[in-house]
């Protein structure tokens, strides 16, 4: 608290200065509105970016009402961020204990992957979701602790070696179970009051199974207030998810901005590109096709796909592989989540009881399988997680796969930039797996058609439900900061009045 007055005592002096210099007609109201600013930060309602802040993982946004209660939009954990991954999942900003809810906007671990450090950490309050995001987490979040099991196996190991103390665990399987006892249902468009002073509701934003818009009613001295958060938004006519609801009018708003400074080509075209692929690699080249797809959402677009070509008699006999133990249990989840899908699917449900299951695929669990696939040469396509190529089976397949020219790798979402899949999409010599070097021979291709994030043109018709004039403040993450100073511009085109980029862990008054 006396660091907090010290600054804000600063703060104050840099506007006296100001005021004593600056002769500017409209001097008076500037200065106003700064020390509105910069009191309202330290009293009132604030909000506080504690991930996800210029940079696209680590989902965790704090709000703090004036009486002191506060709750979390996501707790996320940071990927793709090299050496400062570690530290930065270690690392909260603020105190899990004080924490009374948590409300999530879908299952990806970036934005639901530290919750059980929470609870180990002290947070006892209330998790809410909607109902498949909760089924999906479940299934994320005991993968997640095995792979950190994995990982710092290896690593404590070398540690010991080098004479340095073990690492210890961000959080285990056993402190993933006692999260589970902290989640909430809730359906979407159906209001909840949480306590007196917060109401939330939650709309379809067509991202993955579940995902959703937070919309939050915040009452204090008997005035309320709206925040509405994107999570992260769909794309509209997706070919399996029904295209993002509206919302009401906020107050507040905050968005993401993964590709808020491009466009994604024609969502019809990607079925095409796949085909394609299939084509050129398997049949002509008589190479595997090693596809890195995300568990949740990007998998269970691929099979539709490949489903939906083997209706119309255009699927090449090969073989087809979904090599992720993970991905095996997400799509049953998927399938039992009917009421996400949007008309044209549940319209081919009433013909095809399963969309995501054609002739020659085959869903692989079983380690010693998954090995023998890449001693295998017979021409196949081979779906496996992680999307970003950063962990995995697919790390290993990429690895007995990119010296040969036959394959070919195929890169279908978004990736961190110091991941493997972020650095394949540069067309390298070579690459470095698992600590060492590999030639590339094997084909890279991109495709864009396949994101699961809104381009620009997405998040604008997302917001077109919203009065710019109206929105208080706009708040930009889940982005590179490239990416979010263009979106920014152009928002401010559309006349939202005030869009802020915040940084790390800075925090905002909200009036």
């Amino acid at each position: 608290m006396i660091c907090k007055k010290v600054r804000l005592f600063f703060q104050l002096a840099k506007v006296a200065i100001f005021l004593h210099k600056k002769q500017h007609p409209n001097c008076y109201f500037i200065i106003i509105a700064y020390l509105c600013d910069i009191i309202q930060t330290y009293i009132g309602m604030k909000i506080a970016f504690h991930g996800a802040a210029r940079t696209v993982t680590g989902s965790k946004h704090l709000v703090t009402l004036n009486t002191g209660k506060k709750f979390l939009l996501d707790c996320g954990m940071f990927q793709g961020m090299g050496h400062d991954t570690e530290s930065l999942n270690r690392t909260w900003g603020f105190q899990p204990e004080e924490v009374s809810y948590v409300f999530l906007s879908h299952a990806h671990i970036d934005h639901s992957g530290l919750l059980p450090k929470l609870v180990k950490d002290g947070f006892r309050g209330k998790i809410y979701a909607t109902t498949a995001t909760i089924d999906i987490i479940k299934i994320l979040l005991l993968d997640s602790a095995e792979i950190q099991e994995q990982d710092l196996h290896f690593v404590n190991k070398k540690r010991r070696e080098e004479g340095k103390q073990p690492v210890e665990l961000i959080y285990t399987k056993e402190d993933v179970m006692r999260t589970f006892d902290y989640m909430h249902a809730v359906n979407y468009r159906q209001p909840v009051q949480v306590d007196k002073d917060i109401r939330l509701t939650l709309y379809d934003d067509g991202h993955i199974v579940g995902s959703a818009t937070i919309f939050l009613q915040l009452t204090e001295n008997g005035k309320t207030i709206s925040l509405a958060f994107s999570g992260d938004v769909g794309r509209y006519g997706d070919p399996i998810l029904r295209s993002p609801e509206t919302f009401p009018q906020a107050d507040y708003l905050i968005i993401e901005s993964t590709y808020g400074d491009r466009l994604h080509d024609r969502i019809e075209t990607y079925a095409g590109d796949l085909l394609k692929n299939i084509q050129t690699t398997c049949l002509q080249k008589r190479g595997k096709l090693i596809i890195p797809a995300f568990s949740v959402g990007r998998t269970q677009e691929l099979l539709y796909a490949l489903n939906d070509l083997e209706l119309d008699g255009e699927l090449p006999p090969v073989n087809y592989y979904v090599d992720s133990p993970m991905s095996v249990k997400v799509t049953e989840v998927v399938k039992h989540h009917k009421e996400c899908f949007n008309r044209s699917v549940q319209k081919l449900l009433k013909a095809d009881a399963d969309p995501f299951r054609f002739k020659g695929l085959k869903y692989i669990t079983d380690k010693r399988e998954s090995q023998a696939l890449n001693s295998d040469a017979k021409p196949s396509v081979i779906i496996s997680a992680s999307g970003m190529a950063e962990a995995g089976r697919v790390k290993h397949h990429i690895a007995n796969s990119i010296e040969n020219w036959r394959n070919t790798i195929m890169i279908i979402g978004y990736c961190e930039p110091d991941s493997l899949g972020a650095r394949l999409k540069k067309h390298p010599e070579t690459v470095g797996i698992f600590g060492m070097p590999f030639t590339v021979k094997a084909d890279i291709v991109t495709l864009n058609s396949m994101s699961a994030h809104a381009d620009y043109n997405d998040l604008c018709q997302y917001l077109s439900c919203q009065h710019p004039q109206d929105v208080k403040r706009l708040f930009i993450v889940h982005g590179e900061p490239e990416v979010q100073n263009e979106f920014k511009r152009r928002l401010l085109k559309k006349g939202f009045l005030d869009v802020e980029i915040p940084q790390l862990h800075q925090e905002f008054g909200l009036s």
